[in-house]
């Protein structure tokens, strides 16, 4: 699909010709590393969002923070937009180019710079592969816990600009929470390091601010991950129900006994089928819904917990629970789940992947609501979930060769969302807001609370160089929308009300 992005923008940017800013980047970039011709630049037209697309008027591949730096302040010299870029494997447009302006890709700085298996860290650079961080530390002893759906290829740059979680982070946490410090570039081509090797530091939490900040406040260009030991003994189960609503509240029971699983995924039935199909990893295709549970530690604790789960799991009706047996029975069932997406796009020529948050109590009534909006639209979803969480990601199937189905999808993915907030959760739990949601922050903030984001943005970068018209909406773009907040607990959503 090759839809042009045509969204206006909430503020006027200057559109360079590519060879003006050749001419300009030339002067402190060797030539190896700039992308001018348009052949070249295809490539980097959209992220994983790939309904929408935009050419980038130059695309620049520094080899070092040096040139980086020096990129950044002969760009604030010449009020140059830059857009920052990882592996492209973002799902919400966070690297989407902007018309006239520079894509600074840093997949070139893909090293990682040491293992420190005393302090139980890794250095890299922004660049490095999710998965290459746990290979380069298994040697050791150790990993990196988390692990989106798209680690072998995700960079650890992109992890921290989306706060990447993954099917691990309801024990382990967030790219937040396993990241010691971050050194980045400014606007003006300052470098600043963020956080420190001390378990805390003092001032402001920045660190935390960075992560997710979706290359709006610096580009990052090294990072300290938190490593930690290869558990002693893992277990995964596979378990079936006969209705989506038993296996929802199988979720909430099992985090009311007590048990912090290391993963708690969901698949309904529509996923399931089309992960089968592509995986072969042993899914039951009558199963309404799935459950993937991992638990791991000390042999004694494991066995332990695995008593306890499977009963809370019978209790809630399951008709089946299966311990994978050996390692290679564990890897196939996690290989059907980080196969989803790609399993459903054998299934549909397009889907829309959503990502919103919801409480844990709530995911019946969410599930609920999905299929009554499917229904509405027209348009079939597959349900796939970090469940443990309330992270959901629905995928909406569509077919852009028919001329509303787009449209129908991205009206069903907004109301998605908006009841996301409306059952207490949030429009983005991992993949960012980038241009797809920029709508959906109207309804889940008040003005003031916008108001403060775009403070927080003039900080760090006061003349809006770095990925500008991304993730904080204008004020005047959410009263166009029509919908600026939650208001005493009411959204301004009418045919919600019935959820």
């Amino acid at each position: 699909m090759s839809t042009e992005h045509n969204d206006e923008l909430d503020g006027e940017i200057k559109a360079w010709r590519t060879s003006e800013l050749h001419q300009l980047v030339s002067r402190v970039l060797p030539e190896r590393c700039i992308l001018s011709d348009q052949a070249q630049r295809k490539p980097y037209e959209c992220d994983g969002l790939a309904v929408y697309r935009v050419e980038p008027g130059l695309v620049v591949l520094p080899e070092s923070k040096e040139q980086v730096q020096d990129l950044m302040r002969c760009c604030d010299q010449h009020g140059i937009v830059v857009v920052p870029r990882g592996a492209g494997t973002g799902l919400s447009g966070g690297a989407l180019p902007i018309v006239g302006a520079i894509t600074l890709s840093l997949s070139k700085m893909n090293q990682i710079i040491r293992i420190d298996a005393d302090q139980q860290s890794a250095l890299v650079q922004p660049g490095v592969r999710n998965l290459a961080v746990s290979e380069a530390a298994a040697s050791h002893g150790l990993y990196y816990a988390p692990d989106p759906s798209s680690q072998i290829a995700c960079s650890i740059g992109g992890n921290v600009a989306e706060n990447a979680g993954g099917v691990h982070c309801l024990k382990y946490g967030l790219t937040v929470n396993n990241v010691q410090w971050v050194e980045l570039v400014l606007a003006d081509g300052t470098i600043e390091r963020i956080g420190s090797d001390a378990f805390d530091s003092p001032g402001m939490d920045l660190l935390s601010l960075l992560h997710g900040s979706e290359g709006m406040l610096g580009i990052v260009t090294e990072v300290c991950l938190k490593l930690i030991p290869i558990p002693p003994v893992t277990k995964t189960l596979l378990v079936s129900f006969a209705e989506v609503e038993s296996a929802a509240n199988a979720v909430a029971s099992v985090i009311a006994a007590g048990i912090i699983p290391a993963g708690l995924e969901m698949m309904d039935k529509l996923a399931i089928q089309a992960a089968e199909d592509f995986a072969c990893a042993g899914y039951p295709r009558e199963a309404e819904a799935i459950l993937i549970a991992e638990l791991d530690g000390p042999l004694a604790q494991v066995e332990h917990e695995l008593a306890l789960i499977k009963h809370v799991f019978e209790a809630a009706g399951a008709t089946e629970v299966r311990v994978a047996d050996n390692e290679a029975q564990r890897a196939l069932f996690w290989k059907g789940r980080k196969s989803a997406f790609p399993a459903v796009g054998r299934i549909s020529p397009d889907y829309y992947c959503m990502d919103g948050t919801i409480p844990k109590k709530n995911l019946p009534a969410v599930l609920k609501g999905i299929a009554e909006l499917s229904e509405k639209y027209g348009l079939a979803v597959a349900n796939v979930f970090h469940a443990g969480d309330g992270n959901m990601h629905p995928l909406i199937l569509f077919d852009a060769n028919n001329s509303d189905e787009l449209q129908r999808a991205e009206a069903m993915g907004g109301d998605i969302l908006a009841l996301c907030v409306k059952l207490g959760g949030a429009i983005t739990g991992e993949h960012g807001v980038g241009r797809e949601k920029i709508n959906q922050m109207c309804v889940q903030f008040a003005s003031d609370e916008l108001s403060q984001f775009h403070a927080l943005k003039q900080a760090f970068d006061p003349h809006k160089l770095l990925n500008p018209n991304k993730n904080i909406p204008t004020l005047a773009r959410c009263a166009e929308f029509g919908h600026m907040h939650v208001h005493n607990g009411e959204l301004p959503f009418p045919d919600l009300e019935r959820f």
